[in-house]
């Protein structure tokens, strides 16, 4: 009788963790068109505007302060800041797909560590341009900047302290998660444009991002996902058929509003510049 019971169980978590998995990959096959359409983006406003000499030109976009005459160390960090994070969101793309894993092991290894080290060096330099310089409309804003600065730093540690020691279960978890933090300025305009699209107008914004829904979308540009992140990576590990339902769900969910975020800064922030 245990066995008859055991069985259908095992069978029920199996098709619960078979949605669980198609519901991440299909959340990971947006955001990585996001990322494509962001990194694109970086290029053909930034990228092309550098290489020809027109620095005034990055103004041509609405920035807190992007080009400054006079200000050569602040003009020459936001350009390295803006590029390196062109080259950081596709190598963190590199590093979530499979497939380039197991055949190129090599490149994984690698695009890992440039991640990394690009990762804590947009951090770094996040801080600096925001306390710095004062690229930051509210102190609610540069406060979640910094806290995101940390959390990166954080995560960083850790990847690489369990690369070290070998134990890759670990390493793999801790890369997620920095993963998730690293794309804050990702994941901060595909919020805000998520939350402008649902509501047809900016409600609960100001010009200074310090209203109500400014602040629970930029904290949570980077605070969400990597709750998301923990609640899908202990759904894989529960035997709840429960759980993983309900990660599910949430994952899910996650997926359309992503979808309406790209849509909305892809047609709004970044294909008008392109």
């Amino acid at each position: 009788m245990e066995g008859l019971r055991v069985a259908p169980t095992s069978q029920n978590l199996g098709k619960w963790n078979k949605l669980l998995s198609r519901t991440g990959i299909a959340w990971f096959c947006i955001a990585a068109v996001g990322q494509l359409a962001f990194i694109a983006f970086i290029i053909a406003h930034y990228g092309t505007r550098t290489a020809t000499g027109n620095f005034a030109g990055w103004n041509d976009k609405q920035l807190i302060k992007g080009h400054v005459p006079g200000d050569d160390a602040g003009n020459l960090m936001f350009a390295s800041h803006v590029l390196l994070a062109a080259a950081m969101t596709l190598t963190g793309l590199i590093q979530l797909i499979p497939a380039l894993r197991r055949r190129f092991p090599t490149l994984h290894r690698w695009s890992g560590r440039i991640f990394l080290v690009l990762a804590c060096t947009l951090a770094l330099g996040g801080l600096w341009l925001t306390w710095g310089r004062d690229t930051y409309l509210s102190l609610v804003g540069a406060a979640s900047v910094s806290l995101n600065a940390v959390l990166i730093l954080v995560c960083a540690v850790y990847t690489i302290r369990f690369a070290l020691a070998r134990r890759l279960a670990d390493h793999q978890r801790w890369a997620m998660r920095l993963f998730m933090v690293a794309n804050g300025v990702w994941f901060v305009r595909v919020g805000l444009m998520g939350w402008i699209m649902i509501n047809q107008s900016p409600r609960w914004m100001n010009s200074t991002m310090s209203g109500p829904a400014d602040i629970i979308i930029t904290y949570g540009s980077y605070l969400i996902p990597l709750a998301a992140l923990e609640l899908y990576c202990a759904a894989r590990r529960s035997r709840s058929a429960a759980a993983k339902a309900a990660a599910s769900l949430l994952v899910a969910a996650a997926t359309v509003f992503t979808a309406i975020g790209i849509f909305g800064a892809s047609t709004f922030l970044w294909f008008p510049q392109l």
